[in-house]
Formats: structure tokens, C-alpha cells, sequence
């Protein structure tokens, strides 16, 4: 992939949200990027070299696209790019969960297509400070340019997880279920003590600062899409039910 992305060819972002944002602002300077998003006016975006914002069909013609799209856009926007994907290119996804949005390029992504399902473990949030450190899953669907692809975010400091889509999705159960769940719950408990804190909790109140201004379609998609968060949601309050009778009952 470093000669698919480093080429003076462009490359394809559908979607300009938040992480599609942060997505061109990394990328940008290292080649053409071509963006579409129905919902962005570009006059509204600031004037970023190396990035154009075009139609779906020529965004799709490029020879590797990025989805930055929410989970349950997935289906309809890879209707939507197929007839205008060129043979041999390659199709990438950003998406908090893995399993759905990898079978739906699979399934409907035609075969002349490579296909690698990603998840950058960051944010805008996290990423305020730069990229470099940070991790990204990588899923190899379809196709062998996953090496490249590999080699390429390494280029870009990241730290470079390969694994399966259903093992993505079963440790994120627990690394993002729990920690937007708890924080969804803190949100809703403010206004909370500010002056007299510990570090713990001031750790505890950067973490959530994190995800607070997440979409809420995010939140859904790792609770809901993720075949294996309500098996975790159920575990954690049920520990947490069992502790509370414990501690009604004057033990701990």
C-alpha cells in the first residue's frame, strides 16, 4: 500500500466527519485526497491542500478508498460505490466495530475490489497531540496489499494490531464497551466535584472527555453492533448489582 498511498494518485474519503477530518488532516500532506459527504458543505471547511471535495462516483474511482461513514450507513454506502469501483482497487473502513462492516464490503464489494477492515483505537480527542504511539487494528478481508497497508501506518508512527474481525470485536467489547458505558452514565451525573478531586478521578474525567463529544451513533454501534458488548454489559452490572446488595447488607 505505501505505493498505492504515496503515488501522485488521489485516494478516495467518503464521509467528512469528525474522523474524517482528522483522517484528511494526516493524510493530506502525504498525497491527493478526493472527499465526499452529502451532509458538508465545503465552503465550510477550511482550505486544506491536496484535498478537493468531489461527487461519490469520482471519489469511488480512485484507487483506494477510505469509508469514514457511521456503521449503519455502511450497508447503503457500499451500494451506493460499487458500480464505480475500478478493478484492483482497494476499499478500507474506519469503523469502531469490525464484524458487520466486514461482512458487508465482503458481501457487497465486488471481487475485483481488495477489502481491509480497520479501527484506529483513537480519536480526535486522543489525537489533539499527534498520531505517533498510537494503535490501529488492522483486518485483512480480501486481497494481499494488507502488508503494504501495514507498512504504510507504520510509516505513520502507529502502533499496528493485525487480527480478525470477531477478535477486534470481542476485546473491544470490553475496552470500549465499558468505557463509554461508564462514561455515558458519569455524563449523566453532572454536575460532578471539580475542587476537591484525586488523580484517580481526574484520570477518570480525562477519559471521558475522550469520548463525551462523540457522535451518538458511535456509542451505538460499539453497544448494539458489537456482537459481543451485551454479553460484557450484562457481566458488569450484574457485578455491579452483587456489589450493591453486599453493601446494603453492611458487607463488602
Amino acid at each position: 500500500m505505501t505505493d498505492d498511498l504515496t503515488c501522485p494518485k488521489a485516494v478516495g474519503l467518503i464521509g467528512f466527519g469528525a474522523f474524517g477530518r482528522l483522517i484528511a488532516q494526516h493524510l493530506a500532506p502525504l498525497m491527493q485526497l478526493r472527499a465526499y459527504d452529502e451532509a458538508v458543505k465545503p465552503l465550510q471547511i477550511s482550505q486544506v491542500n491536496n484535498l478537493r471535495f468531489v461527487s461519490v462516483i469520482e471519489a469511488a474511482n480512485c484507487p483506494v478508498v477510505i469509508l469514514a461513514v457511521p456503521v449503519n450507513r455502511m450497508e447503503e454506502t457500499v451500494r451506493v460505490i460499487s458500480p464505480h469501483l475500478k478493478p484492483g482497487s482497494l476499499v478500507l473502513d474506519v469503523g469502531s466495530v469490525k464484524v458487520a462492516p466486514a461482512d458487508i464490503m465482503q458481501r457487497g464489494l465486488p471481487p475485483h475490489v481488495d477489502v481491509i477492515a480497520t479501527h484506529p483505537l483513537f480519536g480526535p480527542q486522543s489525537a489533539v497531540g499527534g498520531i505517533r504511539g498510537l494503535k490501529i487494528a488492522v483486518c485483512p478481508i480480501r486481497g494481499t496489499r494488507f502488508r503494504r497497508v501495514v507498512a504504510f501506518l507504520r510509516r505513520l508512527g502507529l502502533e499496528v494490531i493485525v487480527t480478525t474481525p470477531d477478535e477486534h470485536d470481542r476485546e473491544a467489547a470490553t475496552v470500549q464497551g465499558l468505557t463509554h458505558l461508564i462514561a455515558k452514565v458519569l455524563v449523566q451525573m453532572e454536575p460532578l466535584p471539580t475542587r476537591m478531586t484525586t488523580r484517580s478521578f481526574d484520570l477518570l474525567m480525562q477519559a471521558i472527555g475522550m469520548v463525551r463529544d462523540d457522535a451518538p451513533e458511535v456509542f451505538q454501534a460499539i453497544e448494539s453492533v458489537n456482537p459481543h458488548s451485551r454479553e460484557v454489559r450484562l457481566q458488569f452490572f450484574d457485578l455491579a448489582a452483587r456489589l450493591n446488595a453486599k453493601l446494603e447488607n453492611g458487607s463488602s
